[in-house]
């Protein structure tokens, strides 16, 4: 498959990078010590901001500064186990800055934390979610990515694998939504891919191959 476009805008954790088993481990941390009740690990979950999650939580005002600063040290802390996902060190390293960046709900250490971790670049336009007043599913992060890079939304394409990714994707009507993962069938995305491999990119035509398609 041939697609146009001026950029590429994409999520990291479970797209780029596998956070999965920090994430798993921070989170029943943070959980034991702050909200033992609550489903953390419900996909729904997926792709949001942590201090939205805590703040949906945690009903005392008094309490949510602490239950959030110390999601972000536990989050932080485990960052180092982060690794690259298949596909995604050629594809990165393979594009010059200004035609791609990093949309990512984590805050902006531990955005950093999690792509150095596993050796991919860091993006010259990232954008994470102390940079946004509204995270995904809210267009905002999508919306100020494509302003980053200088093009219009429509001629952008995400790569997302979460349902609130996607929507948000969506909502900041980009030009093509790409799935990524098995986990990403749940989504709105357009098309599924099984991971990054094979994919191309050089500031006009994305090439995804039949092969690794799942929808």
């Amino acid at each position: 498959m041939k697609y146009f476009a001026s950029g590429l805008l994409f999520d990291n954790d479970g797209v780029l990078v596998d956070s999965h088993g920090a994430a798993v481990e921070a989170w029943g941390q943070w959980a034991s010590e702050f909200a033992p009740h609550v489903n953390w690990n419900d996909p729904a979950n997926a792709g949001q901001r942590a201090e939205d999650l805590v703040r949906r939580w945690i009903a005392s005002p008094d309490l949510f500064e602490q239950a959030n600063d110390r999601i972000n040290q536990l989050e932080q802390d485990s960052a180092h186990a982060t690794i690259a996902l298949a596909g995604a060190v050629d594809l990165l390293h393979s594009m010059v800055d200004d035609i791609w960046t990093v949309c990512t709900s984590a805050n902006t250490n531990l955005g950093r934390a999690r792509l150095a971790a596993a050796g991919l670049p860091v993006p010259k336009h990232l954008v994470t979610a102390n940079h946004v007043q509204r995270g995904k599913p809210h267009p905002d992060p999508y919306l100020l990515g494509a302003e980053r890079l200088g093009f219009d939304p429509a001629d952008c394409v995400v790569f997302e694998d979460a349902v609130a990714g996607a929507q948000a994707a969506l909502e900041a009507g980009v030009g093509l939504v790409v799935g990524v993962s098995e986990f990403a069938l749940a989504t709105d995305a357009d098309i599924v891919v099984r991971d990054l491999t094979g994919i191309t990119f050089d500031g006009e035509v994305l090439f995804i191959p039949d092969k690794n398609r799942l929808r």
